[in-house]
């Protein structure tokens, strides 16, 4: 038997299933799920659990300066850079307890059946959960691994501020002292990463596959539609005579998910906020704003769709003006041909059905995936429900998840 079988074999769904329940229990929600949010008392409280489980089993743990938390399994090869697998361990306010959870505890899990295998690998193999992924309490998401790649800037992301006025800073310096670290040596040199998750999405459960290969993340594009007409009162101003910005805001919105309805259903379009001016019941509407999330694979595809919220914008705003403004452009990620191909052939190894497809959502692995090659493998989630106190996912999902994570570490780290 290899070392791969070995390692996979040595994968146990009944301990991983337990470490997610023992972590649900820090901000654990009366409906069953969990209010972690960055760099919280809860946050701390799991930072606590997992280095204590690490340096049962004599781990090295470290952090950075934006308290990224790394957990360290030592290679053959003193001088090899390290194969990195994680995700968050951060939540919504009303999270599940599988969203980023399930990928750090994935990459620990790895670790030690690495250790339970004895597995020896060249590179090392390192756990890591990021800061402050959700982004639902400090702005902008994704910031731990987007400030190890070098995208954000520490400082800049240190002085970033909560809704009550909170530094980042004074947070993680209160989760540091709750949660003690070394200082990881400086540097981001990494030669693979794999990140797991729950697809937060229907399409494996309706296809009935146990692995998701992912082949990308999607782009989004972020948008805010100002729409300017004019107050009116609303018994006695004829319609005719009306520059009502909710009536212009309405066909605008109305062409546009016409525009964007693709036969492939790949595009994502949609209206999240709403803004109506001055909100009175009996004044005409005379500024309306209203924001559009937008997300595709393809980059060109974007460039499309984007044309056409910008000619419904023109076509529809009249007897009104209207603005759109593009705020945030984020280009889609590519994963690395080696990678995706190891993981869809560690699950046809392990027997497990498989499927390709991009990742609706944004994840950590899009800002590592400029450091080194990178993938990302999903599992089913229970109706595809996400960011929801009901999320849900079965042992055995789990484990199959990490089982071929497992062998995908042990053939990056043996290159």
């Amino acid at each position: 038997m290899d070392s791969v079988d070995l390692a996979t074999r040595a994968v146990r769904e009944d301990r991983l299933w337990q470490r997610h329940a023992d972590m649900a229990k820090l901000g654990g929600t009366p409906k069953g799920g969990v209010n972690r949010q960055a760099l919280s008392a809860e946050d701390a409280a799991a930072r606590s659990l997992l280095m204590s489980w690490a340096k049962s089993r004599g781990f090295a743990v470290s952090t950075d300066g934006i308290g990224n938390l790394f957990v360290r399994r030592a290679g053959t090869d003193p001088n090899a850079r390290p194969i990195l697998s994680g995700s968050h361990m951060d939540s919504q306010p009303t999270g599940g307890r599988f969203d980023g959870m399930y990928g750090v505890l994935a990459a620990f899990e790895a670790l030690e059946a690495l250790e339970d295998a004895g597995v020896r690998t060249k590179r090392p193999v390192e756990a890591v959960a990021w800061t402050n992924e959700e982004g639902s309490r400090f702005q902008p998401g994704a910031m731990g691994s987007a400030v190890f790649a070098g995208q954000y800037d520490l400082q800049t992301m240190l002085e970033a501020k909560d809704w009550d006025g909170v530094m980042l800073k004074d947070a993680l310096a209160r989760t540091l002292e709750a949660a003690p670290a070394p200082a990881r040596d400086p540097g981001n040199a990494l030669d693979g990463y794999v990140e797991v998750h729950i697809e937060q999405g229907p399409r494996l459960e309706d296809a009935r596959k146990t692995i998701g290969v992912v082949t990308g993340i999607q782009g989004s594009r972020r948008f805010i539609v100002t729409v300017l007409g004019e107050e009116a009162h609303a018994g006695t101003t004829p319609r005719a005579a009306r520059k009502d910005a909710f009536a212009s805001a309405v066909a605008m919105a109305a062409a546009m998910q016409a525009a964007t309805r693709d036969a492939e259903d790949t595009l994502r379009f949609t209206i999240g906020r709403v803004e109506v001016y001055p909100g009175s019941p009996n004044t005409v509407p005379g500024r309306v704003t209203f924001t559009i999330d937008m997300r595709h694979p393809e980059t060109a595809a974007l460039e499309r769709y984007e044309a056409t919220l910008r000619d419904a914008v023109a076509r529809h705003a009249a007897p009104c003006a209207a603005t759109i403004e593009r705020v945030t452009d984020v280009a889609p990620t590519v994963f690395h041909k080696d990678v995706v191909d190891m993981v869809r052939d560690a699950a046809r190894r392990l027997e497990l059905s498989n499927m390709d497809m991009p990742s609706g959502a944004g994840h950590d692995a899009m800002h590592i995936a400029r450091l080194c090659p990178t993938g990302m493998v999903f599992v089913p989630c229970e109706r595809g429900i996400s960011h929801n106190e009901i999320e849900n996912a079965t042992p055995q999902d789990l484990a199959a998840g990490t089982r071929v994570l497992v062998e995908t570490l042990v053939r990056l780290a043996n290159r």
